[in-house]
C-alpha cells in the first residue's frame, strides 16, 4: 500500500472496462489479464540477482515473437516476477480513452494482494480477489450474493509501479537514459582531464610571465600586457572550442549509433560512428554537416566517418 498518501487517480484498468474521457494525469493497475507472473521461493538476497535470472523463468510462457519487460519485487519469502509486453498494454489503454498524454505510473494487482482480500468487482461476470497470496479472477457467480465486496481506490496504490515507454512523462527509455549517462560521463571525463590539463599549463605559463615581468620591467607597458592577454585569449578561445566540437558530437550519439573511434589534437579531430540503419547513419551525416564538419560515408555502408579543424 502506498504509505506516501498520493492523491492522484487510480484506475483499474481490465479487458470489459468502460471508455473513459480524461482531461488530467491518472495511474492504472493491471488485472492478470495483461502479465504473465511467477511467485517463487528462491536462495537469493538481492535485487539485481532476482533481475538476472528473470527472463528464464519464463521460457516457454511467452510469445518469442514479442518483446517483454520484467517487474520484480519481494513478498516475504516469495520473489514476485511479472513479464509484461508495454507495447500490447499502451495500445489497450489508447483504445480504452488513456493516451500516453494522461498516463502516469502502472502498477499491477499482485503489489495490492493484501488489499483485495475481499473480492473487487470487474463488471458483471468477474471478481478480482486473493487465493493463496495470489490476485486472480474468478467468475462472479462462484460468490454468494451476501459475499462482502471492497470498493477500488485510490489507497489501493503500491509504493513504485513502472513508466511505459513513450508516455509523455519519459522522453527515453530507462535503458536509454542509462547508455546516454554512461556516454555523458565518459565525455565528462575527458572534459575533466583536458580541464585539468589545461589549468596546470596556464598556471606554469603565468609563473613563467611573472618572472619575465620582474626580469624586463619594460614589458609591463600598456602594448605589452595587451599583447600577452591576446596570446591567453587565443588559447582559451581554442579550448572553448574544442569543447564545443566534443559537445556537438556528443549530441550525434542515440539511439542505434555506437561510437567507434575518436581522435582530436591541436588542430585536428577524427570520429567514426557505426549506425544501425541506413536511415540513423543519414541522420547523422545531416547532423554533421549542419556543423559544417566533413563527412565520409561509403555508398551503402552504415558507417559515418566525420572529420574537422579545432
Amino acid at each position: 500500500m502506498n504509505l506516501m498518501g498520493s492523491n492522484k487517480e487510480l484506475l483499474l484498468v481490465h479487458r470489459g472496462m468502460e471508455h473513459v474521457s480524461l482531461n488530467h494525469s491518472v495511474n492504472v493497475m493491471l488485472t492478470p489479464q495483461f502479465y504473465t507472473m511467477k511467485r517463487e521461493e528462491l536462495p537469493i538476497k538481492y535485487l539485481y540477482q532476482a533481475r538476472k535470472i528473470a527472463p528464464s523463468l519464463f521460457d516457454g510462457l511467452l510469445d518469442e515473437q514479442e518483446s517483454y519487460e520484467y517487474f520484480i519485487f519481494k513478498e516475504e519469502e516469495h520473489w514476485v516476477f511479472i513479464a509484461y509486453n508495454p507495447e500490447e498494454i499502451r495500445e489497450f489503454l489508447n483504445t480504452k480513452g488513456i493516451s500516453a498524454e494522461h498516463l502516469s505510473k502502472v502498477f499491477f494487482v499482485q503489489q495490492a494482494q493484501q488489499a483485495f482480500v475481499q473480492p473487487v468487482v470487474l463488471g458483471d461476470k468477474e471478481v478480482l480477489m486473493t487465493i493463496d497470496g495470489v490476485v486472480v479472477l474468478i467468475p462472479k457467480a462462484a460468490l454468494s450474493p451476501e459475499h462482502p465486496t471492497a470498493f477500488f481506490d485510490e489507497s489501493f496504490t503500491p509504493r513504485s509501479g513502472v513508466n511505459l515507454p513513450g508516455n509523455s512523462t519519459a522522453l527515453i527509455s530507462r535503458k536509454e537514459a542509462i547508455v546516454l549517462a554512461i556516454i555523458f560521463s565518459i565525455f565528462a571525463a575527458i572534459f575533466f582531464i583536458e580541464g585539468w590539463q589545461y589549468s596546470r599549463g596556464l598556471k606554469v605559463q603565468e609563473k613563467e610571465m611573472q618572472e619575465l615581468l620582474e626580469a624586463y620591467p619594460a614589458l609591463q607597458s600598456k602594448m605589452q600586457r595587451e599583447s600577452i592577454s591576446l596570446k591567453y585569449k587565443t588559447i582559451d578561445d581554442k579550448e572553448r572550442k574544442k569543447r564545443e566540437t566534443i559537445k556537438t558530437l556528443a549530441a550525434m550519439i542515440f539511439k542505434g549509433v555506437t561510437l567507434t573511434t575518436y581522435h582530436m589534437d591541436e588542430k585536428h579531430f577524427k570520429v567514426t560512428f557505426a549506425c544501425s540503419s541506413a536511415k540513423t547513419a543519414q541522420k547523422v551525416e545531416a547532423l554533421a554537416k549542419k556543423s559544417n564538419f566533413k563527412v565520409t560515408r561509403s555508398k551503402g555502408s552504415n558507417i559515418v566517418v566525420i572529420e574537422g579543424s579545432v
